[in-house]
């Protein structure tokens, strides 16, 4: 998730979006805290700041992919190299996705190893496959641990047994990383093969929020074939956030190289308002909802990512003020990295009895969950600098 061509504003969007993913994945070990920062439930019209978290990480993808295609072109991949990166890149991330999902529904008695220890296991794994070995690495050395990866991995794949202990390793669902990586895929097929035009861009974008709007306005049936095709795609939804991350990319990229940064905020908000007024309008037809993935929740959460970016290229490339932000950098360039992190610490309260749970939640909670977002971000740095980095 690294490339060397760096925009300021796309860091440090993903590095908030990224501790804010970490802040609402800890909020389950507290109570009494406010409705609205937390998922609605599934059939429930709304969302809270929870919902708004996953939508903005897959737009931002979005947004790098031009920046990372077009880095790879300068490095000499044709079509056909960038088709298999992006294969390779889908497939990483859909691996590390199933086995975390494994890792919810264990059957820890069943399994052998608590839930923890196979987290702990699936993570170390995921860091010796796809660790950004250097140059000095000696090939021995590189394929000798990359190897041991895919052993933990296989040996995770036999043991792992869910349920009521006879399921063995299954797709329940395909996990943050796994929607993320089929996102991912399609989007970068359409931009590569669309060789990065506007129109080919934005005609996928339209079809894809098309299919969306077909599913939920009954005019997909569930039985229809295609459904169990795009039902990864989250019925379309996802590889919409994804094609507009990389339509504004695309937007930002012209008016940057013509010099015109200040008049892009503009466009960007203008772009942004009309999506959440189009999210507003359609929702009497479907609702919002994260769960469902609605064309409402759709439009609505891309425009507020927009809106984000804005003020943050605003902020730290217009102003001078990217610095300000430096605490939750790691989370923004070693982002894969800070997502595992959290799996370490939860399998090391597992396994000591710490309690990361507190008597009482209110205010007093939510400071402990951020504590602990930026806590696991400074800790991501600190091994970052170390020469522990992921690469896909």
């Amino acid at each position: 998730m690294t490339n060397s061509q760096r925009i300021a504003s796309i860091d440090i969007t993903r590095a908030i979006t990224m501790t804010l993913m970490i802040f609402v994945n800890d909020l389950w070990t507290l109570h009494d805290i406010p409705g609205w920062l937390e998922h609605t439930q599934p059939k429930e019209d709304g969302m809270g700041l929870a919902d708004t978290v996953f939508p903005a990480f897959l737009f931002l993808v979005g947004m790098s992919l031009p920046y990372a295609i077009a880095n790879r072109i300068k490095k000499g991949d044709n079509t056909l190299a960038l088709l298999r990166h992006a294969g390779e890149r889908g497939l990483a991330l859909l691996v590390m996705g199933l086995v975390l999902v494994n890792g919810e529904y264990l059957n820890a008695e069943a399994t052998g190893i608590s839930r923890g220890l196979f987290n702990v296991t699936g993570c170390t794994a995921f860091i010796l496959l796809w660790h950004q070995y250097t140059t000095t690495t000696s090939k021995a050395l590189k394929y000798g641990l990359k190897g041991l990866g895919i052993a933990m991995l296989l040996f995770l794949v036999w043991i792992a047994r869910g349920g009521d202990g006879t399921a063995t390793f299954s797709i329940y669902w395909w996990g943050i990383l796994g929607l993320i990586g089929w996102a991912y895929l399609v989007s970068a097929v359409v931009y590569i093969l669309g060789k990065g035009s506007f129109t080919a861009v934005l005609g996928a974008w339209a079809v894809f929020t098309a299919i969306n709007m077909a599913v939920h306005g009954q005019l997909i049936p569930g039985d229809h074939w295609i459904r169990p095709v795009i039902g990864p795609l989250g019925d379309g939804g996802h590889v919409s956030l994804v094609l507009g991350g990389a339509f504004i990319s695309m937007i930002f990229r012209h008016f940057t190289a013509k010099e015109r940064s200040a008049s892009v905020i503009g466009w960007l908000t203008l772009i942004a308002a009309g999506l959440i007024a189009a999210g507003f309008a359609t929702r009497p037809f479907w609702g919002i909802s994260k769960v469902l993935v609605t064309p409402s929740w759709v439009l609505i959460c891309s425009g507020i990512t927009i809106m984000l970016f804005a003020v943050i290229y605003w902020l730290a490339d217009l102003k001078g003020m990217a610095d300000k932000f430096r605490i939750i950098k790691p989370a923004g360039t070693d982002t894969l990295l800070c997502y595992l992190m959290p799996y370490y610490a939860y399998a090391i309260v597992g396994m000591t009895g710490i309690s990361l749970m507190f008597p009482y939640g209110g205010w007093i909670g939510l400071l402990k969950s951020l504590a602990f977002a930026l806590i696991i971000v400074q800790i991501t740095g600190w091994i970052s600098k170390r020469g522990i980095r992921l690469k896909l």
